[in-house]
């Protein structure tokens, strides 16, 4: 009866993402889930029709449904979507798909694209968490690895390191994160790699970890990741950007391709602000505009380049991003601090755990992290 059911994985939506296939999604998850965090794509067309409204019945969904395009039914888990793909398939429909794993597995799956190469040998990749807009780098030079803003799916960059012959020796986490539970530190354990976090995010830290500090470069393989400018405060406190082989600014929550850093999310906006400015207005613009920006977050689809690369000049970004163009000093403090979104869920659970002071197991970090990471300043 469901010969033409098929099942579609997180890696094959990310491919139609990047490729902007067409694609028609029904989201069987209530309207409030829905409203908060769907799948975006410039080429996919999104409904949103609770499983208990298609319960007696799919005849509302199939009115709303185009013959003719390739269908995805989504769910929080896969249970109620591959139910009414089932449903689907037995009233004729065609080229029907349910998501593995459901919204659970798209906010865990990261698509490794290659950045570029670095002048003395080896490589730079960039992890594209691309169901939650989360990003995370690894330099790979003469057979180390450093892991930057490591997520918590850490298999994937040991997996990613072995392959490409590379053992990694560091960890570095940009900021003490909100939105996501960082991989850095078990990462760090579990290939006795080095953890290192700007002393600033760590003052209430329960673990030891390396300090990040203005003039520690961090040497893997050839390759020198400078620690420079070490202190750009904005987002948090103690925010840190690297430049990794003069090519790369690596930005953490500060500056991202389209938006810029929220500072209100250690309940600081108004301390912060001046910091955030100082540092996009001012130490930022002292560096070569030839460096490419490598942000820890997007915020739109739209920022997804080339093969899914989240990257800008950082020329081009000082004219085209409006957080980078706001001239008076009161209008850029009211940008940051007033009509933010809202904050991510779950976020003061996510720090605390950041701190080693949670220590939830591997179902409630995945609920933790439901939904987006509303890091920016714009993001809806």
């Amino acid at each position: 009866m469901t010969s033409n059911l098929n099942m579609m994985t997180a890696k094959e939506l990310t491919r139609i993402v990047l490729a902007k296939e067409e694609l028609f999604i029904l989201d069987v998850r209530n309207e409030n889930d829905f409203n908060d965090w769907k799948i975006e794509g410039q080429t996919i067309d999104i409904i949103n029709i609770p499983y208990f409204d298609l319960l007696d019945g799919v005849d509302e969904a199939l009115d709303k449904i185009p013959d003719e395009k390739k269908l995805l039914v989504v769910c929080a888990k896969e249970g109620s979507s591959k139910f009414v793909a089932e449903q689907l398939v037995e009233a004729s429909r065609t080229n029907v798909h349910y998501l593995e794993g459901g919204m659970k597995s798209w906010s865990e799956h990261l698509e490794p694209v290659k950045i570029g190469e670095l002048q003395d040998g080896g490589a730079l990749y960039q992890f594209v968490r691309i169901g939650k807009g989360c990003l995370s780098y690894m330099v790979i030079s003469n057979g180390e690895a450093a892991v930057i803003d490591t997520l918590r799916m850490t298999e994937v960059f040991e997996q990613f390191a072995k392959k490409h012959g590379a053992q990694i020796k560091h960890t570095l986490d940009t900021h003490l994160h909100a939105d996501h539970i960082s991989g850095g530190r078990k990462l760090a354990e579990q290939t006795g790699a080095t953890y290192w976090l700007p002393p600033k995010d760590a003052g209430e830290v329960t673990f030891a970890y390396e300090k990040l500090e203005e003039g520690g470069d961090i040497t893997v393989g050839n390759t020198t990741i400078r620690i420079q400018p070490i202190y750009s405060p904005g987002h948090t406190i103690g925010s840190t950007s690297f430049i990794v082989d003069d090519q790369y600014l690596l930005t953490g929550d500060i500056l991202f391709i389209e938006s810029i850093g929220r500072p209100d999310l250690a309940g600081k906006a108004e301390d912060w602000v001046g910091d955030l400015r100082e540092t996009l207005y001012s130490r930022y613009k002292g560096l070569s505009q030839d460096l490419f920006v490598l942000p820890a977050h997007f915020g739109k689809v739209t920022e997804l380049g080339e093969g899914g690369r989240v990257m800008g000049k950082l020329s081009d970004l000082y004219r085209n991003n409006p957080g980078l163009n706001i001239k008076e000093e009161d209008t850029f403090r009211r940008t940051v601090t007033e009509n933010l979104p809202p904050q991510p869920n779950a976020y003061q659970e996510i720090r605390q755990t950041n701190m080693g002071k949670m220590t939830p197991d591997e179902d409630e970090q995945r609920e933790m992290e439901i939904g987006p990471n509303r890091c920016a300043v714009h993001d809806r």
